[in-house]
């Protein structure tokens, strides 16, 4: 068979072995992490904690901490809080004039940003680890328990919660210079893939015991899930290829230029980063809200807390199409790409240099943004009509969202590296059908 031959190729490359190797191990590290308990925590008085991350938003969480979120474990918060001190740093680079500054000076420029995206992922931690305790000493209480009493102790917690994640960046670091693919995206998915087992043998469970449709509909679901991951799949890899002509240059006895290339715009840019904005905008208003009191504030939070109504999903939509174009507007510069382009004597066939050709990539991104935008807010909602038609909420969440795009960017990014390595020693790649293609860009998932 293909694979196995595939799998032989695959063992045969000592490079690519040790680093498969390499890259199980430190995944093993990270899995063993996540089920050790922050000590002075009774692991026996967490049900209430279990309870509240099978849902909603603590659920998304728990979801990519790996489980190490309900399980108070010194990796609780996880790899998120540096996903949002790069989200914020980002940002910043549109509006601090230092930090773009830094950003044209090259490598030295971005160890210094990734310098100060660290010191921002520790404060973040600090605030994150209190209301963490705060939300956790609130669980204990209702399972009848409590966290020990002393300021010691929160500080202690917060400090070894801290150090844990900071540890989950390190090992991050050690996958992606000596493992496979992008350490921190392949420790979110990860996390991903180990609540997938169990969200899967849950609804099995529940159709096998008389739950509606039975097995049958238990079999239209993970249809379903195939063609939610094929079209999710499409979404990542689509692109449109602009041709790029260069002038040919004759030096001494030498011709440089004239071959045509092509400049691959994808047609989601931005990948999964507007669903988190958007999701972020979703839940600032509700925690604020929902400490007003009044029939009609409750009402109002209720409407936008239950994830699976109609104006939530609407609004979500909304914010997820206004930021695909937003993000996209910020990480694609079609005037810095007209001006390399006329810096190295290329253009588009029928097209003027300069700001003719700016104009032109400007109209094809506005018109592959418009339905990949579409398409990315379809995706992020899918879960809540996984919800509607019967499926757990548990297993709903691999229906889209996040939590699908990152898992099959990254999976994608994974093989795309394996398949390189394959064919730079002259083996077969992973498919007939042609090569594997990635996210173009960052490899990061977020």
């Amino acid at each position: 068979m293909r694979l196995i031959e595939t799998l032989k190729n695959i063992w045969k490359v000592e490079e690519l072995r040790q680093r498969i190797l390499t890259t199980l191990f430190f995944v093993l590290i990270y899995r063993l992490g996540s089920y050790i308990v922050i000590p002075g925590i009774d692991p026996n008085q967490l049900s209430a904690l279990h309870k509240q991350t099978s849902e909603g938003l603590m659920a998304l969480l728990d979801m990519f901490s790996g489980g190490a979120f309900s399980n108070a474990s010194i990796f609780a918060m996880g790899i998120m809080p540096y996903i949002s001190a790069s989200i914020v740093m980002q940002l910043a680079a549109i509006a601090v004039p230092s930090i773009q500054k830094l950003q044209q000076e090259g490598e030295s420029g971005r160890r210094k940003i990734d310098q100060w995206t660290r010191y921002l992922t520790v404060v973040l931690l600090l605030v994150q680890g209190s209301a963490y305790l705060v939300n956790l000493n609130m669980q204990l209480r209702q399972a009848g328990g409590s966290l020990p009493e002393g300021l010691w102790f929160d500080i202690y917690a917060i400090v070894v919660m801290a150090a844990g994640s900071m540890f989950v960046l390190w090992l991050g670091e050690r996958i992606t210079d000596k493992g496979l693919g992008n350490g921190v995206s392949l420790i979110i998915m990860i996390g991903i893939i180990a609540r997938l087992p169990g969200a899967v043998l849950a609804e099995w469970g529940t159709r096998a015991s008389g739950g509606a449709g039975g097995l049958v509909w238990f079999l239209f679901e993970i249809v379903f899930l195939l063609a939610v991951m094929a079209g999710a799949i499409l979404l990542v890899q689509g692109t449109r290829r602009v041709p790029v002509q260069y002038a040919k240059r004759v030096v001494g006895n030498k011709q440089y230029g004239g071959a045509r290339q092509y400049i691959p715009l994808k047609v989601n840019a931005a990948n999964v980063m507007p669903i988190i904005f958007a999701q972020t905008i979703m839940m600032l208003p509700i925690t604020l809200l929902s400490w007003a009191q009044g029939d009609s504030a409750n009402g109002f939070v209720q409407a936008f807390m239950d994830n699976t109504g109609i104006w939530y999903n609407l609004v979500f939509a909304i914010l997820i199409l206004l930021f695909t174009y937003f993000y996209t507007a910020i990480t694609i510069n079609p005037a810095q790409m007209a001006n390399d382009l006329k810096r190295n004597n290329g253009f588009i066939p029928g097209v003027k240099p300069g700001k003719a050709t700016k104009d032109y990539l400007d109209a094809i991104m506005d018109r592959i943004t418009l339905p990949g935008a579409f398409f990315l807010a379809i995706v992020a909602i899918m879960p809540a009509f996984a919800r509607v038609i019967g499926i757990s909420g548990g297993f709903a969440q691999f229906f889209g969202g996040t939590s699908l795009l990152i898992l099959v960017g990254v999976v994608l990014d994974t093989l795309q590296q394996i398949e390189s390595h394959l064919l730079m020693r002259h083996y077969d790649g992973l498919l007939k059908s042609g090569r594997i293609k990635g996210r173009t860009g960052s490899v990061a998932a977020y």
